[in-house]
């Protein structure tokens, strides 16, 4: 079975795919409420691309718990 591609995304992709502000995820990275970013080179870093959809996922089903 082929295992699933892993993607590292930057930031205007992060920021496009979640519909938060920069400010927001900074902020929730500090908190430990984001995913941890993965460093690329000394001034570069990103994110797996996996990390963000389940991220994404957990926040839509802690959203319905709450509705329900």
């Amino acid at each position: 079975m082929q295992s699933k591609s892993e993607y590292i995304i930057r930031l205007p992709r992060v920021i496009q795919k979640t519909g938060l502000s920069r400010s927001t995820i900074y902020a929730l990275l500090s908190r430990g409420e984001f995913p941890q970013q993965i460093k690329l080179s000394p001034r570069t870093m990103g994110w797996l691309e996996s990390d963000i959809e389940l991220w994404i996922t957990g926040r839509v089903a802690a959203s319905q718990m709450s509705v329900a």
